[in-house]
């Protein structure tokens, strides 16, 4: 059978998908599909049939039915980063294979044949969208950003289409912030000197992949008001700092929240998604009858 073990934001606060996820048992020899993101850790494993909640959930996932901010389109990207790592380091039973290759066709279906993803936002946008909210004036800031990825990317696109705004960017890696600062004008600068960075800064945006908290009180300067978007998970940012009169901070989940009062997502476009999901889950239980049969008639003709 295939097995699942998931912890995610439907059941779990931030806090306590932080606190679990680093206890998940995750045995690295036995074959298996890690997904990870920033509103989910869920583990596939095993072979033969897939229990209908299962196929369902992970139908669900990929169709963007299942995220933080419904129709996303990233996990599109995750699911199949996941799913390309365990095939290149496992062994995966065709079964697993199946489950995955056929998850990954109904997310590009529902995408495709409803309109689940127009208007759709993501975490880049809504973190956009409350900077432009909170600061007007947006040009006279100072904006850090910590962490080299596609989430970051898209925000200085937006930074820097405002041509006056002055970006520093941070990461473990210097040349990769180099890279992208020269791409897009902004500063970049050692992640061990990080505190410089933030005695300037107005706004600072962190998403990286560090297992830890990168960001204390210590490093930020007394008396300075910052605007703190942590878009990481674990957390970047440490969560005592919201407590502090200067600062604003916004993590994953109140981002969340601020977009679905602002997310406006036609019921009758889940209904189309939900359709289509239950059309591919029969496909699947065709595919799964007629493998079995298969698998039955050669055992037969193989016997004395």
């Amino acid at each position: 059978m295939i097995h699942c073990t998931r912890i995610d934001h439907t059941r779990y606060s931030l806090a306590e998908r932080e606190r679990l996820a680093a206890t998940l048992p995750v045995p690295e020899t036995q074959p298996q599909v890690l997904l990870k993101t920033c509103n989910r850790v869920e583990r596939y494993w095993g072979e033969g049939a897939v229990p209908e909640a299962t196929l369902r959930h992970l139908y669900r996932v990929a169709s963007g039915l299942e995220s933080g901010l419904p129709g996303e389109r990233a996990i599109q990207g995750q699911l199949k980063k996941a799913y390309l790592e365990a095939c290149a380091i496992h062994t995966l039973s065709a079964q697993m294979h199946r489950l995955f290759q056929t998850a990954m066709h109904t997310g590009k279906r529902v995408r495709t044949e409803t309109k689940i993803a127009e208007g759709a936002v993501s975490h880049s946008q809504v973190t956009v969208d409350i900077l432009k909210k909170t600061y007007p004036d947006l040009n006279r800031k100072v904006v850090g950003i910590i962490g080299v990825n596609k989430l970051t990317e898209d925000i200085l696109k937006f930074l820097t289409d405002r041509r006056t705004v002055t970006v520093f960017l941070s990461n473990r890696r210097l040349d990769k912030a180099e890279a992208l600062a020269a791409e897009y004008g902004a500063v970049a600068v050692p992640l061990h000197e990080k505190r410089r960075m933030l005695d300037l800064t107005d706004v600072l945006i962190c998403a990286t992949s560090a297992p830890h908290a990168i960001i204390h009180d210590c490093d930020l300067p007394y008396g300075r008001k910052m605007l703190i978007f942590d878009l990481a998970f674990p957390r970047d940012v440490e969560p005592a700092l919201a407590e502090r009169k200067d600062v604003t901070l916004f993590d994953l989940e109140q981002i969340e929240q601020f977009a679905k009062t602002n997310l406006q997502l036609r019921s009758g476009e889940i209904a189309k998604a939900e359709r289509l999901i239950e059309e591919e889950m029969s496909k699947y239980r065709e595919w799964e009858a007629r493998s079995l049969r298969i698998r039955k008639a050669l055992c037969n003709e193989s016997i004395p």
